[in-house]
């Protein structure tokens, strides 16, 4: 998601205490930083709580962004990116274990139940890759950060980036393809 110059216009009235400006930020980045916090943490409550204190940091530090130094995006996915780090730590690398979850609705046809499976399946394996290839995937895949966005988020170059992303994704193609051979051997 990419800055604008109505970002720095909404932002540079958050800087000034304008809480309908805070809202209207609030409402813009509200599902997309939920959605990164939650696939970061494997946990829909817990991305909540992320996103509720990154937004109580923005309100509060809103002076520390400037539009020279980050995109407002940017900005926004590293305060989220550090809550969900600090967070593993105080959790000292405890998940959700995202297949426990039921997500199913049983209502929809079988080909939609299907894609919901892969879906599970995909979230979990990102949940066992290292914090950061998982956060690399995430940004660049998930949020559509661009290389160079996701590069900032991390506070890693774009080769160091796109490195974590090669490693991460063979990863994720071997635990992938161990389920897939665990399920065939089951039927």
């Amino acid at each position: 998601m990419k800055s604008t110059a109505g970002d720095d216009e909404l932002m540079q009235r958050v800087q000034q205490q304008d809480q309908q400006a805070f809202a209207t930020l609030v409402d813009h980045y509200l599902s997309t930083l939920h959605g990164f916090a939650q696939r970061m943490l494997g946990n829909p409550i817990e991305a909540d709580d992320i996103v509720q204190e990154a937004f109580l940091r923005v309100w509060q530090k809103s002076t520390q962004w400037h539009p020279q130094s980050a995109q407002l995006s940017t900005w926004l996915h590293r305060i989220v990116y550090n809550l969900c780090i600090d967070y593993y730590r105080c959790q000292k690398g405890e998940y959700v274990d995202i297949e426990a979850l039921d997500l199913s609705d049983n209502h929809q046809p079988t080909e939609y139940r299907q894609q919901e499976d892969v879906e599970i399946q995909v979230k979990a394996a990102l949940q066992q890759l290292p914090e950061t290839q998982r956060s690399a995937i995430i940004l660049c895949h998930y949020q559509e950060l661009s290389n160079r966005e996701a590069a900032a988020v991390l506070g890693i170059s774009v080769a160091a980036l796109e490195s974590l992303m090669a490693r991460g994704r063979r990863t994720l193609k071997k635990i992938l393809q161990v389920q897939a051979d665990n399920l065939l051997g089951e039927l």
